[in-house]
């Protein structure tokens, strides 16, 4: 009788280690984390095309995540996207304001991000303010649309 209530427990332990690891596992996929938030600022840009860029998306520099995407609206004035975006508090005052906003892909089909370059102006971005200079995404089908029809002309 003991035997069975040793491997019992042993189970139950295996099958919450089990259960843990799939929350965190789940936790790092979407992004989400269980920390408190760090301070953090925003910027907006305008896109006339994101293809599938999505909230939450990473923001980064040279490679490095330095933010994330916090929303996507239509400007209803201009009809393009706006893309808000939270940085971390220490780039504020650091980014000039001829930096340049990209939607970027992961590999060829992976996912979208925005990626920021950093200008030489020496005026500096501060939270709430917009960046002027961007780089819409790349949609792959408008690309084999445009190899289709100029094979077509030939």
């Amino acid at each position: 009788m003991k035997r069975s209530k040793t491997m019992e427990f042993g189970v139950g332990l295996f099958m919450i280690a089990g259960i843990l690891g799939l929350v965190f596992l789940g936790l790092r996929v979407s992004g989400l984390t269980l920390s408190a938030p760090n301070q953090s600022f925003q910027l907006e840009a305008n896109f006339a095309n994101i293809g599938s860029l999505k909230p939450r998306a990473r923001v980064t520099m040279a490679g490095v995540t330095v933010g994330r995407v916090e929303s996507i609206e239509l400007d209803t004035q201009w009809y393009d996207a706006r893309v808000v975006m939270s940085l971390d508090s220490e780039l504020e005052g650091q980014l000039s304001r001829d930096s340049i906003a990209s939607i970027l892909t992961a590999g060829l089909l992976g996912e979208q991000y925005v990626g920021l370059s950093v200008g030489g102006d020496p005026e500096t971005l501060e939270d709430g303010d917009a960046i002027r200079d961007t780089q819409s995404a790349l949609v792959l089908e408008e690309l084999i649309q445009q190899f289709v029809s100029n094979m077509a002309s030939n």
